[in-house]
């Protein structure tokens, strides 16, 4: 179960703050002492593991200092989530949503501790072997197909983004992170930045769309059956092949990259399917056109190398929590050569 440390609780958590909180809020979740542990892994919100010591369940809440404006949205995560509790797509139960930031400095939500594996080192994939990897990477994309099949308005989500426009916002959205986190050069980020707003496709349908989707944001149970998908920070609605692009990132965009903490064990490199086996098992269960991706993968690897470097960024000021910070910066420029690779000019 979880424990503080010989030095206190972890950073961002206050227990007697939240006992209080909780006590008035919601007492079921609280009947003793809180203690808590960081759940390693996430490189952007912070999940923490909290018992009372009678049961468990996750607090989720955003990372400590500089906090980029439009990012580590608590009420999407929660909101989401909740909308879609009773369809296919499996997502832990929520709890409650606090919005106040006098009880841990910050907005955070509570929600039910799955139990499951998270498949993200080698080592952990090495448990598996390759009709398992197989079996469980179209089992991944099978619930992306799902996801992309909910109507946003049968869950309460019609307002949940704006479709109209969409990828030119994510451009726009995406530039201005980067600026609010840029503090060395980059060579090339900014020519795929503007080659990116220059060629941005019609798109198509409107879809719920995960916005991270990859394989160590879902809980696999022992006999390989998805239990959750995590990480909902950045969900809205919009062209679904966004996340499609971004999952090609994930597979095999890191391959290579030396020191990698991100996508340390999956593609084909590891004995998992060709990302071109997992699109068209897509295509196949979804009934989508998946034959133009190049812009989205590009924007893909645009995304995660902002991202990155926000994290990069927090690193050298000594706001991240955790461990695997100190490599990061070192992965944003292979990322923008090979989303320039991939995005071709006008």
């Amino acid at each position: 179960m979880p424990e503080d440390t010989a030095e206190g609780p972890p950073p961002g958590f206050d227990p007697t703050s939240l006992r209080t909180y909780l006590e008035t809020e919601r007492p079921d979740l609280c009947r003793g002492e809180l203690r808590a542990e960081l759940i390693q892994g996430g490189r952007s919100n912070l999940t923490y593991r909290v018992t009372d010591g009678n049961g468990s369940w996750v607090l989720r809440r955003p990372p400590l200092g500089h906090v980029l404006a439009t990012a580590h949205d608590m009420s999407r995560e929660y909101r989401v989530m909740s909308a879609l509790a009773d369809t296919a797509v499996p997502v832990p139960r929520t709890h409650l949503l606090c919005s106040d930031e006098n009880v841990l400095g910050a907005p955070f939500y509570v929600m039910d501790f799955v139990e499951g594996h998270v498949y993200r080192s080698r080592q952990q994939v090495e448990r598996l072997s390759e009709p398992q990897r197989r079996d469980l990477s179209l089992r991944m994309i099978e619930v992306l197909a799902r996801l992309h099949s909910v109507d946003p308005d049968a869950v309460g989500l019609s307002d949940f983004g704006r479709p109209e426009g969409f990828l030119e916002r994510q451009v726009r959205r995406w530039s201005k992170q980067l600026e609010s986190s840029l503090d060395r050069e980059i060579p090339g980020i900014s020519e795929l930045r503007d080659r990116l707003a220059s060629t941005i496709p019609a798109g198509g349908r409107t879809t719920i769309v995960h916005g991270d989707y990859r394989l160590d944001n879902v809980l696999v149970d022992d006999d390989g059956r998805i239990r959750a998908v995590l990480d909902w920070e950045m969900a809205t609605l919009g062209d679904p092949l966004t996340d499609l692009g971004l999952l090609v990132v994930y597979w095999e965009g890191f391959s290579g990259i030396r020191n990698n903490p991100i996508a340390k064990g999956v593609g084909p490199e590891f004995g998992f399917p060709t990302a071109r086996e997992l699109l068209q098992h897509y295509a196949e269960h979804s009934g989508t056109d998946v034959s133009e991706l190049d812009w989205y993968v590009a924007f893909g690897f645009f995304k995660i190398a902002v991202i990155l470097e926000g994290i990069h960024y927090r690193y050298t000021r000594g706001k991240t929590v955790g461990e695997g910070f100190e490599h990061v910066g070192s992965m944003v420029e292979p990322l923008v050569r090979q989303g320039l690779a991939k995005i071709r000019e006008d």
